[in-house]
């Protein structure tokens, strides 16, 4: 079994067990690898979890080597981050589970209309908004809804959710392939919405090719597997 460093050190780097000059990719690798090694279901403690997640999201924060972080933000993309803030986006679910209860697929162009038509609870189908700086999965925790979900940082398949209308551009880092996102495929614990309404299909994570990624819940995070 590849050994880690302790999560003491300071830096994100040590803690992934990579070099400094590491690219995008390397990180990510060693990212996905860590939070298996250090999950609570595989032997791992929450402290460590937490550290690997902290470590993970400092590098992409522009974290330096040298102590200083990434450089301000241009002017002009400044402006367009604070526009954005300012918008919240409607977002229309289904729960994948009551699809096979009514004979219905994720093709179907009428999906969300016999959704809407077929008096189901508001945990199954309905819609809320995403406020600015907010996950798909937050969001939806803000309704009380619980969602599944296990790494919370894109290294999983837990919480993905299938896109049926709108945009819900994928980061840069994250454990989907490219024939994952090409089918729509994306993860709630690190997108969100950038057009007005959008329409997803969430608790996909049993769909061929999704399931293969799957991580057993965190206990520690008080998990959802529904």
């Amino acid at each position: 079994m590849r050994q880690f460093p302790s999560p003491d050190v300071d830096s994100p780097f040590e803690v992934l067990g990579i070099d400094a000059d590491a690219d995008d990719d390397e990180v990510l690798e060693a990212y996905r690898e860590r939070v298996k090694e250090v999950h609570p279901d595989q032997g791992g403690s929450a402290r460590e979890f937490q550290a690997v997640r902290e470590a993970y999201e400092r590098i992409e924060a522009g974290y330096d080597p040298d102590g200083e972080m990434a450089g301000p933000t241009a002017p002009g993309q400044q402006v367009d981050q604070e526009e954005q803030r300012a918008v919240s986006h409607r977002v229309e679910y289904v729960n994948y589970q009551v699809l096979d209860d009514f004979g219905w697929e994720l093709t179907d162009d009428d999906l969300f209309e016999k959704a809407a038509e077929a008096d189901l609870p508001i945990e199954d189908y309905g819609a809320f908004d995403v406020d600015p700086g907010d996950s798909i999965l937050e969001a939806a925790e803000n309704c009380g809804f619980s969602w599944p979900f296990a790494c919370r940082g894109g290294a999983c398949s837990n919480c993905a959710i299938a896109l049926i209308d709108g945009e819900i551009p994928p980061p840069t880092s994250h454990v989907l392939p490219p024939e994952l996102i090409d089918r729509g495929i994306r993860l709630s614990c690190i997108t969100t919405p950038v057009t007005e309404d959008t329409k997803i299909v969430y608790n996909v994570k049993h769909l061929p090719g999704v399931n293969e990624l799957l991580l057993p819940a965190s206990r520690f995070e008080k998990a959802s597997t529904d």
